[in-house]
């Protein structure tokens, strides 16, 4: 059997490799043996074993030189680099770059992304500032049409007053003697009513005054019709119910009597 090298003349790398070689030479002597004197293909295994050994010597004098590589120490040392490094992990890789095609695509993509939520937002913004106007506009209205309801009521109790004011100015009249009883009541009913005229244009609830002028059906409802005497036909002659706006917004029409053209 061939001489190995002294293990202490050796690398560490060429250590390792000389024991891996020395239990590699054994099992092949073992199996050798066994093999010769049961198969016919022993001779050629005896062959490789006297080979391998002619090797060793070769590779001992290679590893005695202190400092100068030999093969056991570079095939041991890749073999120990190769398994402490193990396998590159693969996301480690360095990604190919993405190509101008790809990148410009993915910019006009941004771009119509950017376009969309912009609009969007635009749309969110109008629709917001509706809403806001809308419900500003509710509330101002709350605001002046909120005795819409109570105006309505009240102006019935300023028809009964102006009627009975109308009344005691004509039975004043037809006395022949003053009645300084009836005239006081007329003149305390006729200061109520200018009072309560005033009341209400200050809350801004006035009166229609439609005689003479055009017939309208947002303002006015029609009773009657009269012949037009001295009056061009659709405007108004008489009134029986006095109409009255809230701020400018109808809260009653006034009955009237449109003039026509007279038949002969």
């Amino acid at each position: 059997m061939p001489a190995f090298p002294s293990r202490r003349s050796l690398g560490r790398p060429a250590r390792r490799s000389q024991g891996r070689v020395g239990a590699v030479v054994r099992r092949c002597r073992g199996r050798t043996a066994a093999a010769c004197s049961a198969a016919p293909c022993g001779a050629m295994a005896a062959r490789s074993l006297r080979r391998l050994g002619a090797l060793l010597p070769a590779a001992g004098k290679a590893g005695t030189g202190r400092g100068c590589p030999c093969a056991f120490s570079t095939a041991a040392q890749q073999r120990s680099t190769g398994d402490e490094c193990g396998p590159e992990d693969p996301s480690e890789e360095p990604k190919h770059p993405l190509s101008d095609c790809a990148l410009e695509h993915k910019a006009i993509k941004l771009e119509e992304q950017v376009r969309d939520l912009t609009e969007r937002y635009r749309r969110a913004l109008a629709d917001s500032e509706n809403v806001r106007r809308r419900t500003q506009k509710f509330v101002e209205d709350a605001k002046l049409f909120g005795i819409q309801s109570f105006c309505r009521d009240l102006v019935e109790v300023a028809d009964i007053l102006e009627k009975t004011a109308e009344s005691a100015a004509g039975c004043a009249e037809e006395r022949s003697d003053p009645n300084p009883t009836l005239q006081k009541i007329y003149e305390g009913l006729a200061l109520i009513e200018a009072k309560l005229q005033s009341v209400f244009a200050k809350h801004g609830l006035q009166k229609m005054n439609p005689v003479g002028g055009r017939y309208d059906p947002y303002d006015h409802e029609i009773i009657c019709h009269v012949p037009a005497e001295g009056m061009q036909p659709g405007t108004v002659a008489l009134v029986t119910q006095d109409g009255y706006k809230l701020h400018g917004r109808t809260i009653r029409h006034a009955l009237v009597g449109v003039a026509v053209e007279a038949q002969e």
